[in-house]
């Protein structure tokens, strides 16, 4: 048996640094399959930014603070592992899988998915899952395999609503060790992301940058933040 890579889950992107919004029963889920037995295989799907990465690496970490046995694994349209990476995860406990429609075009991923997908569930092992669309409609070739991506609990990521996203920067800038006011929020918003996922990297920038010049956040250092990045 080959002994799967270790990998490390990133230690900010936990339960408790995820923005719930309307999620809080997918959270909760998450929270049991990290515990308990009780499924098998959980899919999330959901828009960019939605934070389908983050929850996958927050159920990961819970998973193996309780002693249990995860591994995870980002596929990268662009930059695609070898099938080979499989070999062995056959055996793992839990195995989460994110961003499976970047093998949509990949027929050995898909065939060596399959054949794993079989070993691993014949072992009672348990998958988590993402994708940007539901199970239905993954652009996979492999039908067999599109099939077994519906076989468990299939659960959508709702996006924040214009009213949340506010509070949502709030809520991650607080995590992070600064504060965002409303009215600089607004302006964020309102003049310079559109990307949620770019938002949330920004704060990372934003956080640095305030550290580094020991000033609180307003518009005008906002914007020479902004022009700095550019």
């Amino acid at each position: 048996m080959q002994i799967p890579i270790a990998f490390e889950f990133q230690s900010n992107q936990t339960f408790t640094s995820y923005f719930p919004g309307n999620n809080a029963e997918i959270i909760n889920q998450l929270h049991t399959f990290a515990e308990k037995e009780q499924e098998q295989q959980i899919y999330l799907w959901g828009d960019s930014g939605s934070g389908k990465s983050h929850l996958l690496h927050a159920c990961c970490q819970l998973a193996k603070s309780l002693g249990k046995d995860p591994f995870y694994l980002c596929f990268n349209q662009d930059n695609l592992p070898s099938p080979a990476i499989l070999e062995g995860l056959e055996n793992m406990e839990i195995v989460a899988l994110d961003n499976l429609q970047h093998i949509a075009e990949n027929a050995v991923w898909q065939l060596s998915l399959f054949n794993f997908y079989n070993n691993h569930r014949q072992n009672n092992g348990r998958l988590l899952l993402t994708a940007d669309c539901p199970p239905k409609f993954l652009p996979f070739s492999l039908l067999d395999l599109k099939t077994r991506m519906g076989w468990g609990l299939t659960l959508k990521i709702q996006s924040l609503r214009d009213d949340q996203l506010i509070e949502a920067l709030t809520y991650k800038a607080h995590d992070l060790g600064f504060d965002i006011p409303p009215g600089v929020g607004k302006f964020l918003l309102n003049h310079y992301v559109h990307d949620l996922s770019a938002l949330w990297v920004l704060l990372e920038k934003i956080d640095r940058a305030t550290l580094v010049a020991k000033r609180k956040l307003t518009i005008p250092f906002l914007k020479q933040i902004l022009e700095e990045q550019a």
